[in-house]
This record gives C-alpha cells, structure tokens and sequence, in this order.
C-alpha cells in the first residue's frame, strides 16, 4: 500500500499565526471572522495588532492574514497605504518637527538637517539602538513658537540648529530618569 502525500496544512499554518499574535487579538479575530463580512474588521486588526507590539512586523501580518483567510498582499497593503500603520519599530523618544509655513520659513529645514547630522536618520527611521524616531509634522499648532520640534509630548519653540544637540541630550537623559524610576 503505498503512503497518501499530505498536502493539507492549513490546520500547521493556522496554529503558526495563532503562536504569533497574543490570545486576546486572536479572540478578536476570531470574533470577526463569525460575522457577515469579517474583512471589514481589517483595519481594527491591525489596529490592535500594532497597539500591542508598537509597529506590524512582517510575521505579524501574515499571521492576521492567515486568521482572517485575507490575501497576505491585501492585508500588506492597506498596511502601507494608510498613513497610520508603521511597518518599523518605533524609537522611545519621537522626535516630530513642524514643517508648517510658519516653521518652514523660520528655519525647520535647517534644524531637521542638524538633527538629521546627529542622529543619522532620516524623516520615518529609526536610529539603530532603538532611542529615536524622526518624523515631520504638517502643523504643530504653536506657529508663535516656531520653528517647533516636539519630542515625545514636550514642545520646544524657536529651535535653532545649533541648539539640536543638547536638545537631544536632554531628552536622552530624561528618558533614562524615566527608565530608572520606573
């Protein structure tokens, strides 16, 4: 009698993507999937899913496509199309300069140059020990304060280049208080 070649294994793949995201995402998902149009819930997926682990790994989402039996392209884009969804791990201290009007002519490019020169990222990256992330702002809202970079929740207003390095400095410094407090 010779041996039936297995070539169902859905039931391996779904219980890999269960092991990848944690119960209570599951749950939902699995939630969504009893109702009448589970891909509808997409986008409240991968909400949870980058709440919970700050970004959507690649892993991540082929898992929420697994669970919710969705393409994995589809599900990789509507990750990338809306703005929202970061695909990279987030630094601790965020670091967003307005490139309002107001900020652009007072000088924001100047400071996103020297801040690109000390920490060697560029607007949406990471440095590589994981501490900051650079992104730009439409608008901050402190026009009068401006050029405006926010780092985390603290406004700084009429920024200069050369004042960028003990910025910096005294972010880190107060994110390791922080760190050692807690």
């Amino acid at each position: 009698m010779t041996a039936i070649a297995r070539t169902d294994n859905r039931q391996e793949v779904l219980a890999a993507a269960r092991a990848e995201l944690p119960v209570d995402i599951v749950a939902f998902i699995e939630d969504c999937r009893r109702q009448e149009h589970p891909e509808s819930n997409l986008i409240a997926v991968l909400h949870r899913v980058q709440e919970h682990f700050g970004y959507l790994a690649c892993e991540k989402l082929d898992a929420v496509a697994q669970l919710m039996n969705i393409p994995a392209a589809k599900v990789a884009g509507v990750a990338t199309f809306y703005h929202y969804f970061r695909m990279q791990p987030r630094g601790k201290l965020m670091i967003n300069v307005c490139m309002g009007t107001a900020c652009y002519v007072k000088g924001a490019e100047k400071v996103v140059d020297r801040i690109r020169e000390e920490l060697g990222i560029d607007f949406g990256q990471t440095t590589t020990d994981g501490v900051f992330s650079l992104n730009s702002a439409l608008c901050l809202g402190t026009c009068g304060l401006a050029p405006v970079v926010m780092i985390n929740d603290e406004v700084h207003g009429k920024v200069t280049p050369d004042q960028v390095p003990a910025l910096l400095e005294k972010a880190m410094l107060k994110a390791r208080q922080s760190m050692e407090e807690a």
